[in-house]
């Protein structure tokens, strides 16, 4: 299970996540839903530790840290998140003088120090999960938006995680090349990949998450069931929110 309780992430004085509590189980898909600058992509790299809390306390599995103000975190505790953790960027970052093979293949082999061999291997077979197994031997460069993103999923689940942070995986993309992505997360749920996505993707959001939040001004304005938060949210601030994401469907469609 994926716990945060009473999670706080200030920039200087500017606090921009406010005392943040939830929980995920196991082999469930949450997606995080809310106006830019809510604070979902900041909640997502606290989970993975690329941002330390100010306070609060994060479970991953049998895994606890507790944050406390001024109290730094052992470099071994961030090290131990970070490889129960896999993590999909908006804008793919795969490394550019790696081909794709090669960018599946580099967490297992500088982290975990497996044989070139083997790393090939299983890197392999997640390219072959993800659709890409025919690009393994391509440059990023010379991959569509679409191809680079399921290559990049496959890297993150390259370390075995124990849960796949995703933070707006679709949005650099066109909505073709986003539904190649929408399909590879949607196989994944269905194997009960445990996931965390941060999205304003509508569609993505409500084909594969059982959970969402609805999170403004960092802090947790509504969480439930996806399909009642999506359909019929309680609270105003909410359904101002989804019918906004709502209309931007219907335009797009009408512009097509």
């Amino acid at each position: 299970m994926i716990g945060l309780e009473n999670i706080v992430k200030t920039f200087g004085d500017l606090t921009v996540l406010k005392g943040v509590t939830l929980a995920m189980k196991e082999g469930s898909v949450t997606a995080l839903v809310g106006p830019s600058g809510g604070g979902k992509s900041t909640l997502l790299r606290c989970v993975n530790l690329l941002e330390i809390p100010a306070s609060g306390e994060l479970r991953i599995g049998d895994d606890r840290i507790e944050f406390q103000p001024n109290k730094r975190v052992p470099a071994a505790d961030i090290q131990r998140i970070r490889r129960q953790t896999g993590m999909v960027f908006q804008n793919f970052q795969l490394f550019p003088h790696l081909t794709a093979v090669e960018n599946v293949m580099e967490g297992p082999i500088t982290v975990l120090k497996w044989p070139a061999a083997r790393a090939r291997e299983h890197a392999m077979a997640l390219l072959e999960k993800v659709g890409m197994a025919h690009k393994a031997d391509a440059w990023p460069a010379t991959l569509s938006g679409g191809q680079q993103q399921r290559v990049a999923i496959a890297r993150a689940l390259a370390m075995s995680p124990k849960v796949l942070l995703c933070d707006e995986p679709t949005s650099a993309l066109d909505p073709e090349l986003a539904q190649e992505v929408v399909d590879v997360l949607s196989q994944l749920a269905r194997e009960g990949t445990t996931m965390i996505i941060a999205t304003h993707d509508l569609r993505l959001a409500s084909t594969i998450a059982q959970e969402a939040v609805f999170l403004d001004g960092g802090v947790v304005v509504e969480k439930g069931p996806a399909r009642q938060l999506f359909t019929n949210p309680d609270r105003d601030r909410t359904k101002r929110f989804i019918a906004t994401l709502t209309q931007d469907m219907v335009n797009y469609g009408e512009a097509i």
